[in-house]
C-alpha cells in the first residue's frame, strides 16, 4: 500500500486526506501525518496503518461531536451518549471529549451554569433542575455548585414561581377552588416545586 497523495482537507481545516489506490482511504489532523513521517510516494507499514485507522476514527467522532455542539451547547456525558448513538467506538469519544475540553468547547461547569440560568428564568425550580442536570451526566458536585451559585445571587428565590403561579391562578380563576389547587400543584411540580413552599405560594394565590 502506496502513499498516492497527502491532500488538505479544505471541509475540514486543519485535516488531510490520505489517498491510496486512488482513493482518499483516511481524513485525519495533519500532526498525525507528521508525526508518521508521511511523504507522497512511501509504502505505508502496518504500524502505520494502525495509527491511521485510529485517528481517522477518532476524527469522525471529533467532527460529529462539533456538529452537535454547533446546534446547542452538551454536557460531557450527555454528548459522550450521543456519539455512542451515532455509532463510535468508546475510544474515539473519549478522545474526542478529551480534545474538546482541551480546547475549552466542552466544559461542564459552563454548561450547568447556563443550563441553570435559562431554565430557571422560565420558572424552573431546584428539585427540577437538579434531576435535569444529574439525569444529562452532569456530576453531583457541579450541579449543588451551580444550584448555590443561584441561590446566592438571587433575594427571594420563591419570587419567579410567585409571579408565575399568580398569572396561572388568574387563568383558572373560572374554575372551583379545589380543581384550582390541584392544576396550581401540578403546574409547581412541573417545574421543580414542592413541598411547604410548594404549599404556600398554592394558598396565596389562590387567595388572589
Amino acid at each position: 500500500m502506496i502513499v498516492e497523495g497527502l491532500i488538505p482537507d479544505v471541509h475540514r481545516p486543519g485535516s488531510t486526506r490520505v489517498v491510496v489506490e486512488g482513493r482518499p482511504a483516511w481524513t485525519v489532523p495533519a500532526d498525525v501525518i507528521a508525526t508518521l513521517g508521511l511523504e507522497v510516494g512511501q509504502p505505508l507499514k502496518p504500524d502505520a496503518v494502525e495509527r491511521l485507522d485510529r485517528a481517522a476514527d477518532e476524527e469522525g467522532a471529533f467532527r460529529s461531536a462539533l456538529r452537535a455542539l454547533e446546534r446547542r451547547a452538551h454536557g460531557e456525558r450527555e454528548l459522550a451518549r450521543k456519539l455512542e448513538r451515532k455509532g463510535h467506538d468508546a475510544e474515539p469519544i473519549v478522545a474526542a471529549v478529551a480534545r474538546l475540553r482541551q480546547l475549552g468547547l466542552l466544559d461542564d461547569l459552563a454548561f450547568a451554569r447556563a443550563y441553570v440560568t435559562g431554565r430557571s428564568e422560565r420558572g424552573r425550580g431546584p428539585v427540577r433542575l437538579r434531576h435535569d442536570l444529574v439525569s444529562l451526566g452532569v456530576s453531583r458536585e457541579v450541579v449543588e455548585q451551580v444550584l448555590a451559585e443561584l441561590r446566592a445571587g438571587v433575594d427571594d428565590p420563591l419570587d419567579q414561581p410567585r409571579a408565575l403561579l399568580a398569572k396561572r391562578a388568574r387563568q383558572i380563576a373560572a374554575l372551583p377552588i379545589e380543581a384550582r389547587r390541584r392544576r396550581l400543584v401540578a403546574f409547581l411540580g412541573r417545574r421543580g416545586y414542592r413541598g411547604s413552599d410548594a404549599r404556600s405560594l398554592i394558598e396565596e394565590a389562590l387567595r388572589g
